[in-house]
């Protein structure tokens, strides 16, 4: 018997806003971000996302930098807020539906995101995610760091981190059904059986046509 495998992007995929963004903005407002130009360079770093040209190390010495003085249990505190009060009033309402229809149907999500992994997954327990995945940050001296632990879950590194999560589980899933808006997760899109686009970008939105992948209008 197939069992079908649902994975999801999660910024401007599940929730119409980046979750980053809305983390640094949370931070601004809290004084732990005090640099005035912070946000102006975080949306210069975000275009060269959407334009799939970020260099992700790069990215996360930026979003880092303000946690340094904080210890991991400050940082998650903050994090629970920050999900509840910002992150959490930007789902769709598409992707709550979808997300309960899965859920009443016992099908398995998964999510998977280039955000830091302390922030992505208590966005999954609050949508009722089982399986997450965002990108690891190493520990040192009870902070977080800027280091990645293991493989970035960024562009191919997706596939990698979901191909290791496959190889682990003992359920055997033949039909996966992804859903995305990013230029970014094309890889993704390619090893899926069946790729959905979701308010995509330009460059996604070429290929989707071309490959007539479902594209979804949320809002």
């Amino acid at each position: 018997m197939s069992q079908a495998l649902y994975i999801f992007d999660l910024d401007e995929t599940l929730i119409g806003a980046d979750s980053g963004m809305l983390w640094h903005q949370f931070l601004v407002q809290k004084g732990i971000i005090t640099d005035p130009n912070f946000l102006a360079e975080d949306q210069r770093l975000m275009a060269l996302y959407a334009a799939g040209e970020l260099d992700m190390p790069e990215y996360l010495n930026f979003s880092m930098a303000p946690l340094a003085p904080l210890t991991k249990e400050q940082v998650d505190s903050l994090v629970d807020e920050c999900v509840e009060k910002y992150i959490m009033p930007t789902v769709f309402p598409q992707a709550q539906q979808l997300l309960a229809q899965l859920k009443q149907d016992n099908i398995t999500a998964v999510l998977i995101s280039a955000t830091v992994s302390f922030i992505v997954k208590k966005v999954a327990i609050k949508l009722g995610i089982e399986h997450a995945m965002g990108i690891d940050m190493q520990i040192e001296d009870g902070s977080y760091t800027a280091n990645i632990l293991g493989v970035a879950s960024y562009r191919d590194g997706k596939v990698i981190r979901l191909q290791s999560w496959l190889a682990e589980q003992t359920e055997i899933y033949t039909d996966s059904y992804f859903y995305t808006d990013s230029i970014n997760d094309l890889p993704l899109c390619l090893f899926s059986h069946y790729p959905h686009v979701v308010n995509p970008c330009p460059q996604l939105a070429q290929h989707a046509q071309a490959q007539n992948w479902p594209q979804l209008l949320w809002k």
